[in-house]
């Protein structure tokens, strides 16, 4: 039987649908801490990402002191 790479999320995450887990899981990102290290739009421009996780995930990150990180200028 094939292991379930998502599995590990669901300690760590919030509860997440599983186009969420799979998209994270995707991009290499095993633990919430991780999302402090990439802007909110990094996050929210992933396949399977939607307003309900990015709202879940917010308020996770949150309730540990945690955001993501701020959002990268762009140069002129």
């Amino acid at each position: 039987m094939k292991k379930d790479p998502t599995k590990e999320l669901e300690s760590n995450w919030p509860k997440l649908a599983a186009p969420a887990r799979r998209a994270l899981s995707g991009a290499g990102f095993t633990r919430l801490e991780q999302l402090t290290q990439v802007s909110e739009s990094s996050i929210k421009d992933l396949h399977g990402i939607g307003p309900n996780a990015l709202e879940q995930l917010r308020h996770a990150l949150a309730a540990k002191g945690l955001s993501f990180a701020e959002q990268e200028q762009k140069k002129k």
